[in-house]
């Protein structure tokens, strides 16, 4: 028996070991890691060196508490205002995107397996739910810069299409194994039912204990080496909880995580390390875990039809489910084609695919097989083009900050407070000369070994290591003032125009200079509020509105998403790669207006227009600039 348990805890040790092993493979070649992962499962499972693992329950029940931790921890990672310009897209590819991959995924399984409708069914749920994790460890892995609207939506879609794909799942497996064939208005019924309650009680009790969680951190005054396993411990409490009363865990966590993140809990520093460590551990337990679990031998049988169905979620259902739900939302073609290619599937569509052989049903094992093989599929042909696609479809925008030396370190006593450490970085704006702002309060100063008083150094130099008290919610400034010059690729250099202009100035003035040909209402705008308003009413960086003959492009944005940077083209950039489909309702409506237009416009009209945009450009009135973003 003692030898066993060193036996098991070796082995266990080991893989572990090698999984954190293959993540530098994966950082230096970018491979997806989930895929490497399950790879190393598989080879140490039943097929491979002969370790014999089949208990689905065990399984099941590993894989759904490392999915509590990864979920909370994404919770507490994603900052609200990323919530709110991404909502409503979001949340429509969670509810309504996963009930339309789930359909027409099913309908295409029932034709190419031996299933039954309700099988066909279950396998489009257990398989319709995306796994961000690998998505943005690619773009990490790859430092792809993506644009801010593009990341927010597939952060907030990841954390919160896996409870309702769970439902749905959970919910049939249920039905097919009690044997019954509802019709299908009531099986309509009772899911849509049973799935506000679910969704309804997950929601009320992970609010409640995202609240309960800050306020117990804050009143209890536990030593800092414990106060992550107890806020961790209490995220558990939340899952089970809601679990308990027929709500939904996972949405339940992740939204106690959302709450706690973004409110002032204390030691929120030594939170996040923690948790980022333990949401790595629990990702490599599930993938491993899940990796062992299948046998590989069993593929062969299925190979074919399963390869077709992984095809055809990449190719079909996941890009029509996607354009369908974002129909509504005036988002421009590229990027709705490139949500669509980012709906990787991985350890969750595992995991949702053990329910069948947990409810013993008799194709469970071939249900299993399928999402298994599906998965390698969506993290073969998507996992390696993430960051080429990206870059084909003009999502990448160069880095806004350069090479950051920064240190967080939070005093005992010092509530809602942070002393940062920062190494001056030659070229940064404190190099030259850039004041502090009156918030911070530097207290010391190392230069050469010998610490003063920041108010005896005089100005900062390259090398200076600067302490600085601030409040733990601080401002992103500091970042600027601190960072170097972000390197920008010579394809990149003139991404942000030439020419700086000022975004208070008055629109007015762009059309007597350049006669863009904007309306009575623009030109009473400023110039910062007319690229806001054209952009729909939200600009970030790196934003772009074309205007007749220039373009505008925004090169910075503050806290509060105002511009407080612009810069002027008259070379617009060339069009990125045209996508077929994929037109929002903005663009079709837009495109009906203007093809009424031109029906109703006579003749001689048009070709006034032809003709005047034949004119020379007027020069420039503004200030030329390095271009730098």
């Amino acid at each position: 028996m003692e030898h066993g348990i060193y036996l098991v805890t070796l082995v266990g040790a080991a893989l572990v070991v090698a999984a954190a092993f293959s993540s530098l493979i994966a950082f230096r070649f970018g491979a997806p890691l989930l895929l490497l992962f399950l790879c190393i499962g598989l080879a140490t499972g039943t097929d491979g060196l002969g370790i014999h693992f089949d208990n689905a329950r065990v399984a099941y029940f590993a894989g759904s508490l490392a999915l509590a931790v990864i979920l909370f921890d994404s919770g507490f990672g994603t900052p609200l205002n990323a919530l709110r310009q991404a909502a409503g897209p979001a949340l429509s590819l969670a509810t309504f995107g996963v009930l339309l991959t789930t359909g027409l995924f099913g309908a295409a399984a029932y034709y190419l397996l031996d299933l039954t409708w309700l099988e066909s069914f279950l396998l489009g749920a257990a398989v319709a739910s995306t796994d961000a994790a690998a998505v943005f460890f690619l773009l990490r892995a790859g430092e792809i810069n993506l644009r801010e609207r593009v990341r927010s939506t597939l952060e907030v879609e990841s954390g919160t299409n896996d409870p309702i794909a769970i439902f749905l799942t959970i919910t049939l497996v249920e039905v097919i194994a009690a044997n019954t064939h509802p019709e299908a208005k009531v099986l309509v019924t009772d899911l849509a039912v049973g799935f506000l309650v679910n969704m309804g009680l997950g929601a009320v009790i992970g609010i409640l204990g995202g609240m309960a969680i800050v306020r117990l951190v804050d009143r209890l005054n536990l030593d800092h080496g414990l106060l992550p396993i107890f806020v961790l411990t209490l995220s558990l409490m939340v899952f089970a909880a809601a679990g308990a009363v027929g709500g939904s865990g996972f949405l339940a966590v992740y939204l106690a995580g959302l709450i706690a993140g973004n409110s002032d809990i204390r030691a929120v520093t030594i939170l996040k390390r923690f948790q980022d460590g333990m949401s790595w551990l629990a990702q490599i337990i599930m993938f491993l875990i899940l990796g062992l679990f299948a046998t590989p031998s069993q593929f062969p049988a299925i190979l074919v039809p399963a390869v077709l169905l992984g095809l055809f979620l990449v190719f079909v259902a996941r890009p029509i489910a996607v354009w369908l739900c974002l129909v509504p939302f005036r988002l421009p073609r590229p990027e709705v084609a490139f949500v669509s290619w980012v709906g990787l599937r991985g350890a969750v569509s595992i995991l949702l695919a053990i329910t069948p052989l947990l409810g013993g049903l008799e194709n469970g094992r071939l249900i299993f097989n399928t999402a298994f093989i599906i998965v390698l599929v969506s993290l073969i042909i998507q996992g390696w083009t993430v960051g080429p696609l990206a870059r084909r479809l003009g999502l990448i925008v160069p880095a806004r900050l350069g090479p950051l030396d920064k240190v967080e370190l939070e005093l005992p006593g010092s509530a809602h407070h942070e002393l940062l450490a920062y190494r001056v970085s030659p070229g940064s704006p404190v190099a030259r000369g850039e004041r502090i702002p009156r918030w911070a309060r530097p207290s010391l100063v190392l230069r050469d070994g010998r610490s003063m008083r920041f108010q005896d150094m005089g100005r900062l130099a390259a090398g200076d290591h600067v302490y600085i008290f601030v409040p733990d919610r601080y401002p992103r400034l500091l970042d600027k003032l601190f960072a170097s010059r972000a390197v920008v690729d010579p394809e990149d250099a003139d991404f942000f125009g030439a020419f700086a202009v000022d975004p208070s100035r008055p629109a007015e003035e762009l059309e007597t200079a350049y006669a863009p040909g904007l309306t009575e209402a623009e030109r009473k705008l400023s110039i910062g509020d007319l690229v806001t308003t054209r952009l729909g009413g939200h600009a970030e960086y790196a934003d772009r509105v074309l205007l007749g003959p220039i373009e505008l492009i925004v090169r910075d944005v503050d806290d509060k998403g105002r511009i407080t940077g612009l810069g002027l083209s008259f070379e617009p950039t060339a069009p990125v790669a045209r996508v077929p489909v994929f037109l929002s309702a903005g663009e079709i409506r837009d495109r009906i207006a203007a093809f009424i237009r031109n029906r109703r416009k006579p003749a001689k009209a048009r070709a006034v227009e032809a003709a005047a945009e034949m004119e020379t450009v007027p020069q420039p009135v503004v200030e030329k600039t390095t271009g730098e973003g």
